[in-house]
């Protein structure tokens, strides 16, 4: 999936009951709890049951990565439904690949299996390879010892390909194969300019052909979008084996915040300003490039002083980038060195003060470079609309998010390239603050309808309702 976005950086602990919230606190409780009782005996047996759900991902509940912050969020919540859960991970967290969590331990209902890996972290393409195969290794050998026949293993994509490693198990075990992809690998790796030559090539069509094949045999492939589900079918996966389950976010926990009672404007700098905001990682799939462009417009020559100061009647601008990454490192350098005072930078925000960082903005900047389209979803959008925020999205014109802020009336997209254009969408909703409020609470509209973390666990329920032919209700 999209790299690192606000929205992964706190735990992803809470399940959800008839309604009801199982806070992030209760999960540490009930962690705790479970790691007093738990001990380290991988082999203990497990209790009698009728299917289970045994995802697998690397990192789950308490990292704080994308991967985890989704899973954590479904695996709660349908343990709370009544299904019956198991998550198998690694024993790591994303910041900390020498992290030692429990080997085993039950948080609120699920059961969480975790595997014991190489801890060499993300130093090198090398290292992080090894770690990778590492994880492979001994979660076959968990899901071995784990699957029943009639269970469902739903395997996510960190590492990428997981599919290829959990599908042999399943099918030995008489279980059931549903893949759930954050992207799409190779064709992300190819599309950020990993592998040209021609050995690199031919390698990826076979990844492509060996993942093509898990999800033809798979229960079913869940996919992020319209254009992801558009690029598995026309690779031959049939329309049937394909689903579409949006990502999402917490519209309880992120909801939007008035300017003027919003402490983290006061205390950045804000007040006073049309804030245009980036939130999350800003990486090798993001055009920063752009970004520069159009602060040098406004900044050198689009009615603004060098500060970002307002000329002929239109407020101040200020750019405000919460989060890190790459290109995000590289544009801070190159911010100084040309002297703009109207760039904030701050370090990404705990979950609970979501609703205010993502809320300080005025625009939220979304960015996806068009060879990626189909591979990636900016799963950050569904925060910005939770906050009730309007988007200008820069890439595809029929992209992901292209489709959906025009569906929805709540942004504009811009091409890559074109710094002037962005820079007059900016100026444009900086001097109309009521068509700025009008896309954002269409924004928050259509989330609340289509985007919020209850109805993705709907889709899901119903989905593995399918699979299993579990009678609902």
């Amino acid at each position: 999936m999209e790299g690192r976005n606000d929205l992964t950086r706190a735990s992803a602990g809470r399940a959800d009951s008839a309604g009801a919230g199982v806070e992030t606190q209760v999960l540490q409780r009930d962690a705790e709890r479970a790691e007093g009782a738990g001990g380290d005996d991988f082999d203990r047996a497990l209790p009698s049951r009728a299917s289970c759900l045994v995802f697998v991902n690397r990192y789950f509940h308490p990292d704080l990565s994308a991967t985890s912050q989704m899973l954590s969020d479904i695996a709660f919540r349908l343990a709370a439904r009544g299904w019956r859960v198991t998550v198998v991970t690694s024993r790591q967290l994303y910041e900390d690949a020498r992290a030692e969590l429990p080997v085993r331990e039950t948080i609120a209902g699920v059961e969480v299996v975790r595997v014991s890996t190489t801890s060499f972290g993300r130093r090198t393409l090398a290292l992080r390879a090894a770690d990778y195969a590492s994880f492979y290794v001994a979660a076959a050998v968990a899901l071995a010892r784990i699957v029943r026949t009639g269970d469902v293993v739903i395997a996510k994509t960190d590492p990428p390909l997981l599919s290829l490693v959990a599908g042999p198990v399943t099918r030995l075990k008489g279980a059931r194969l549903v893949n759930w992809l954050q992207d799409l690998f190779p064709e992300v790796a190819s599309g950020v300019g990993m592998g040209r030559g021609r050995l690199a090539r031919i390698g990826f069509a076979a990844l492509k052909a060996l993942r093509d094949r898990s999800c033809r045999i798979a229960r079913r492939t869940v996919v992020l979008g319209e254009r992801m589900h558009e690029a598995m079918a026309a690779r031959g996966i049939a329309h049937d084996r394909l689903a579409v389950i949006a990502n999402f976010a917490d519209g309880r926990l992120i909801t939007p915040v008035a300017r003027d009672r919003n402490p983290l404007r006061r205390a950045w700098g804000l007040d006073g300003s049309f804030v245009v905001g980036y939130s999350g990682n800003l990486g090798r799939a993001h055009d920063a490039a752009t970004l520069l462009a159009a602060m040098e417009c406004i900044c050198s020559g689009g009615g603004a002083s060098r500060t970002g100061a307002a000329e002929c009647g239109a407020p101040r601008v200020v750019w405000l980038f919460i989060g890190g990454g790459k290109r995000l490192d590289e544009l801070r350098a190159e911010v100084r060195q040309r002297g703009y005072g109207n760039v904030v930078f701050q370090p990404y925000q705990p979950r609970e003060a979501l609703a205010l960082s993502l809320s300080a903005a005025d625009v939220h900047l979304v960015s996806l470079m068009p060879e990626l389209e189909g591979a990636i979803v900016p799963s950050k959008i569904y925060g910005i609309a939770a906050a009730g925020r309007p988007a200008i999205f820069i890439g595809d014109g029929d992209g992901e998010v292209a489709r959906l802020v025009r569906r929805h009336g709540s942004g504009v997209t811009v091409a890559p390239g074109d710094g002037a254009g962005l820079a007059a969408a900016i100026l444009q909703l900086a001097g109309d603050p009521a068509r700025a409020a009008q896309m954002g609470e269409a924004a928050r509209r259509a989330f609340e309808t289509e985007n919020d973390v209850a109805i993705a666990v709907e889709r899901w329920d119903a989905l593995l309702t399918q699979v299993t032919n579990r009678t609902a209700g």
